[in-house]
């Protein structure tokens, strides 16, 4: 089963997915962009912010996307797998960047994927108020630095793509305690 955690930065994926990891040692867990050697490095390009073309990031992306596929889903897919972040992302952002269609956007990321996309996406939802309080006490990156009310925008636009989408999803409230979101996931996923 190949599992999608989605959200923007300090919703608390990442610590969910360790909490799961810390129970599931037998899951795979792995995230996007940067789940590969060559992952690593368009990791890099990509949260420098460097790329003056949204085409380009977007592209950028969706090698990252294909290559993952390659190297860690397709290869364990009689396993399960726990990636941070994924395709759901990618359309996020590229909507909140600018001038691209969302069924374009699928197209590109079916092609990505070999149309193998996720069973199951858990997209974590957050509020202006928790996303000020978390990113207060980190340092940001290139992303990041476009600002909080980007970021919002960039989770209403994964919250509406995921609606439009025939993939069961969950959506969880980033502002609950983990111990309260730890149970919801582990209900839906029953691992």
């Amino acid at each position: 089963m190949y599992i999608l955690f989605e959200g923007i930065d300090t919703c608390g994926k990442s610590t969910q997915i360790e909490l799961l990891a810390d129970k599931y040692p037998h899951i795979i867990t792995t995230h996007e962009p940067g789940g590969t050697t060559f992952g690593i490095k368009a990791r890099e390009i990509l949260l420098e912010d460097s790329l003056r073309s949204k085409r380009a990031e977007l592209l950028l992306f969706l090698a990252d996307r294909a290559e993952h596929y390659e190297e860690v889903i397709k290869l364990n897919k009689d396993k399960t797998i726990i990636s941070d972040r994924g395709f759901l992302s990618g359309i996020g952002y590229a909507l909140a960047n600018g001038d691209f269609d969302f069924e374009e956007l699928v197209r590109l990321n079916s092609f990505a994927l070999s149309g193998h996309f996720p069973d199951k996406i858990i997209l974590f939802i957050t509020d202006m108020k928790t996303l000020t309080a978390r990113t207060i006490t980190k340092t940001l990156d290139g992303i990041e630095l476009r600002g909080l009310e980007y970021l919002i925008k960039v989770q209403n636009h994964m919250k509406d793509s995921l609606e439009k989408l025939d993939i069961p999803y969950l959506l969880i409230d980033a502002t609950e305690d983990i111990d309260s979101i730890h149970q919801k996931i582990l209900t839906y996923l029953e691992i």
